[in-house]
């Protein structure tokens, strides 16, 4: 019997897309033997502010751009298609219904541990994909970090197996939409034909939006 394929799930705002995510991506897929990962921009965050959010359309036509040249990252609008507020435990069920017989492994950073307890049925979700972790440079070690997953046995033991080591990026969508804002460069920060979506477009320049 063959293995199962193995899909990385990459979600979140993308606000826009930048060089970080798709480096994020890339080592996820040389730690764990992906084969591809899945960008999945949300429609309403779960924990962020809308504020400053550019359209959907908009953070897909970035997403699509950003992807475009490598065909192990895609992009996905299955949460941009689902009404109310985008839930990681309802992606993932959609996910596994349209493909069973893929073995999909969420990814996400290890800053974002502490935050799992508040994850909308997180035990259904853990249950129902692999995590796997990235850990930048300079972060605490292992123990360090699986003493602040404030979730019931096993999952902080299972999560901490599967931390892997990234490459520290220091750049953000935060970041990205004040530069604009400021009329600073961004080049190098973001793919180049996402530089050329948020100038033609004229997105992020308004101070008060970033």
């Amino acid at each position: 019997m063959s293995e199962s394929k193995k899909i990385g799930i990459l979600g979140g705002t993308f606000n826009p897309v930048h060089v970080g995510h798709l480096i994020l991506a890339r080592d996820a897929i040389d730690a764990h033997g992906l084969s591809s990962v899945l960008f999945v921009p949300c429609a309403r965050p779960a924990h962020k502010s809308m504020a400053g959010l550019v359209s959907g359309d908009q953070r897909l036509a970035m997403l699509e751009r950003a992807l475009e040249d490598d065909p192990d990252l895609t992009v996905s609008r299955v949460e941009l298609e689902r009404p109310g507020v985008s839930y990681a435990v309802d992606t993932v069920r959609e996910l596994r219904a349209r493909s069973p017989d893929v073995a999909w492994h969420f990814i996400i950073g290890a800053d974002t541990l502490p935050e799992l307890v508040s994850w909308r049925n997180i035990v259904e979700l853990l249950e129902s994909c692999r995590f796997i972790t990235m850990r930048r440079p300079g972060m605490p070690e292992r123990d360090a970090l699986m003493a602040g997953v404030r979730l019931p046995a096993p999952w902080p033991a299972r999560l901490g197996a599967d931390l892997f080591d990234g490459h520290l990026i220091d750049i953000s969508s935060s970041e990205i939409r004040r530069r604009v804002a400021e009329g600073r460069s961004i080049r190098y920060l973001v793919p180049r034909g996402v530089e050329d979506y948020i100038k033609t477009q004229n997105l992020y320049m308004e101070k008060e939006n970033v």
